[in-house]
């Protein structure tokens, strides 16, 4: 069976071998020469990219929702459940425009965001509010205070290094954002 599987690669130009070769290892499977890895770990890069992409959506709602309700005049409980709503609908919202625009329909997006990010966005809002609320004075900043925008930056990062191992964890599992990258 070896020796059939050979004389099939040698019927190809050596382009057509590297790209065999090369879809074979992006999906994690070996070339049956003993060079493959099979599912090996997930990469931290990856990892960090796909929290970056959360903390992307994040940001953008927790920013907005810090915003509107400070220009309401909202108190602090109200104003950060406003945060945390645009958080996760800017977070899932970066996710259905990317595979929507790969072409699945919006129902398939969807689906995809909510496996994609639930556990992800949840994290990061968990931690970034609940660094917000024990740094001293960071909930009563007002938007012109550097202490708004330093603890807001400090908790981003700490959401951002808790959040990294959990979706490097998932993806290595085939969830979290493993299942958006089958759609680039």
């Amino acid at each position: 069976m070896q020796h059939d599987a050979h004389a099939h690669h040698q019927q190809h130009t050596p382009e057509h071998h590297q790209q065999h070769q090369g879809h074979h290892q992006h999906h994690g499977h070996g070339d049956g020469h003993g060079q493959g890895h099979g599912h090996g770990p997930v990469s931290w890069a990856m990892a960090a990219k796909a929290t970056l992409h959360c903390l992307t959506g994040c940001a953008i709602g927790e920013v907005l929702g810090m915003i509107i309700g400070t220009a309401l005049g909202w108190g602090n409980a109200p104003t950060m459940a406003l945060a945390i709503v645009l958080a996760f609908f800017f977070g899932y919202s970066l996710t259905l425009w990317a595979v929507v625009r790969a072409g699945l329909t919006l129902k398939a997006a969807i689906g995809v965001a909510l496996a994609a990010d639930t556990l992800s966005i949840t994290v990061m809002e968990i931690v970034d509010n609940g660094v917000l609320l024990l740094v001293p004075g960071a909930m009563d900043a007002h938007l012109s205070d550097g202490l708004f925008w330093g603890a807001l930056a400090f908790a981003f990062l700490v959401a951002f290094l808790v959040t990294t191992p959990v979706n490097k964890w998932m993806i290595g599992r085939g969830k979290g954002h493993a299942v958006v990258h089958q759609y680039h």
